[in-house]
């Protein structure tokens, strides 16, 4: 076991240097982070606004159910039906109690779905700050930097040469497969 640790340890170590070096992968790992998140609580809103219609529905229905054996508790008093009135009244009483535990539990859901939207787009905004951040970093990465002391060497002087997208993109595919193998190698 302590062998594993070593190795677990010495891998962390080596991606969070990795990452230190890479920064723009670093945010795009917590970027899919949280698009993770924001994700589930997307999926978390739809159930919630789906258990929120169940509830109405159920409260709505238990209002009309408690209207109509309020209305046959007048009608068997009216008659003198004694042998009707109490358990029409009892009926009555369990539905009153019915619909508060659903008018409970609709007011749970909607503060729940209140604050599952506020978490949302607490997530987003965050989100698009950090792609925000990465778009700066890859423009950073992309724009030599200016030292005025090697001006004249980063000229050329009958034409300048553009950065060179296969380079580019060959450089970024494999910093990625190096980090994913990090991440292979922790996982196991």
């Amino acid at each position: 076991m302590s062998i594993f640790d070593d190795f677990s340890r010495f891998l962390e170590t080596r991606l969070d240097e990795f990452l230190k070096a890479h920064p723009h992968l670093e945010m795009m790992a917590l970027e899919e982070q949280l698009r993770g998140q924001e994700e589930d609580a997307i999926s978390t809103l739809a159930t919630l606004k789906r258990r929120e219609a169940e509830l109405e529905t159920a409260v709505l229905d238990t209002a009309k159910d408690i209207k109509r054996w309020h209305e046959r508790i007048a009608k068997a008093e009216a008659a003198k039906r004694l042998d009707l009135v109490k358990p029409a009244k009892e009926r009555e009483a369990t539905l009153l109690r019915q619909g508060n535990h659903l008018w409970g539990q609709m007011k749970s859901v909607k503060a729940r779905l209140t604050e599952t939207q506020t978490l949302q787009q607490q997530i987003h905004a965050k989100r698009q700050e950090l792609k925000a951040k990465i778009a700066s970093a890859q423009a950073t990465a992309q724009t030599p930097p200016k030292d005025s002391s090697t001006t004249g060497w980063n000229q050329v002087p009958f034409q300048s040469k553009p950065l060179d997208p296969l380079e580019e993109s060959f450089q970024r595919w494999e910093t990625e497969a190096e980090l994913e193998e990090l991440k292979r190698q922790m996982g196991r």
